[in-house]
């Protein structure tokens, strides 16, 4: 009867231990809402998500309206027609063509690129840089060699080089030309900061126990440099939007008759345009200035949030 007691009241004891874990669980925040006090508290962050989550729905949607060969017909009866006339929201250009429709399709395709590039060349050189960092000696200097004889190429030629030859890309190929060579910053910085942490107690305490270095590299140490990766990601998507816009800049990024947000900055390259019809390039320099800073200020906030995450982590722990 005493044995039968007493592992009621050992039951009870464990029960009562899992409803305050549960309890305490459900009382601390989940990683959505201290990313969303995170934007509260910082309101030009905040205004910044809501601008990229509404332009970029706006973009993707309104895009689909627009028939894009049809829109880049030349138009000589909308010779430069003036800003917020019938049809003509945002002017036209040169070929009458419309800057508003152009502006929408072209923000499309720069976007698509960008988003392209950032997740194949952050993916590759997050990999990358670990695998280095984290082996070490012979694997280290041969993947160093590697990085180091990319690093002496003339990118930007190299990439025009290979476009001019090129017979006929799309912006699909452009994206994976583009990601060959633009995976190099993200590894350097990544197997630095894995060198650091394959020096701690935690990884010498799973390669004592036999854990594979698999799950140590990708569970273990890509945890502990979250909050590097998404600053270093959301960085390098503001970045690789100006990539694919200078490009088309110079004339040696999307197709010729492909709307770019580039395309429309090299309006600007006209004097007259600058100064008489400055309709035809403005919005999209604007739009490429205000895009940057508000990624930007949004990595700063998961950033945030991803340390805010780990501290709380580390201190259930305790």
């Amino acid at each position: 009867m005493d044995s039968k007691i007493d592992r009621h009241s050992s039951i009870s004891a464990e029960d009562l231990a899992r409803l305050n874990k549960e309890a305490e669980q459900e009382a601390a925040p989940s990683a959505l809402k201290i990313t969303w006090n995170e934007f509260k508290a910082d309101k030009p962050a905040l205004i910044s998500l809501i601008i990229i989550l509404t332009f970029f729905i706006f973009v993707g949607v309104a895009s689909l309206f627009i028939n894009v060969p049809k829109m880049m017909q030349t138009n000589f009866m909308a010779y430069y027609n003036q800003p917020f006339t019938k049809d003509f929201w945002l002017g036209a250009d040169s070929g009458g063509k419309s800057i508003a429709k152009q502006l929408i399709v072209g923000s499309r395709n720069s976007i698509g690129i960008a988003i392209g590039l950032t997740v194949i060349s952050s993916t590759f050189g997050i990999c990358w840089g670990m695998v280095s960092g984290y082996f070490g000696g012979m694997a280290d200097l041969v993947m160093q060699r590697v990085y180091d004889f990319m690093m002496i190429i003339p990118m930007l030629m190299t990439i025009i080089v290979i476009v001019t030859i090129i017979p006929s890309y799309t912006a699909i190929t452009l994206t994976l030309i583009l990601s060959c060579f633009y995976w190099m910053g993200t590894s350097r910085l990544i197997r630095s900061r894995t060198l650091a942490e394959t020096q701690k107690d935690y990884v010498q305490a799973s390669k004592a126990f036999g854990t594979s270095n698999v799950k140590i590299i990708f569970r273990e140490i890509m945890p502990n440099i979250s909050s590097l990766i998404i600053v270093d990601t959301t960085l390098s998507f503001a970045e690789n939007m100006g990539v694919e816009t200078g490009l088309s800049y110079l004339g040696f990024g999307l197709p010729m008759g492909t709307p770019s947000l580039g395309t429309l900055i090299a309006n600007a390259n006209d004097p007259e345009n600058i100064t008489n019809y400055w309709w035809t390039w403005l919005p999209a320099a604007l739009e490429i200035i205000i895009l940057c800073l508000a990624i930007s200020y949004i990595g700063q906030v998961l950033r945030r949030t991803l340390n805010a995450a780990q501290r709380r982590g580390t201190e259930d722990e305790k």
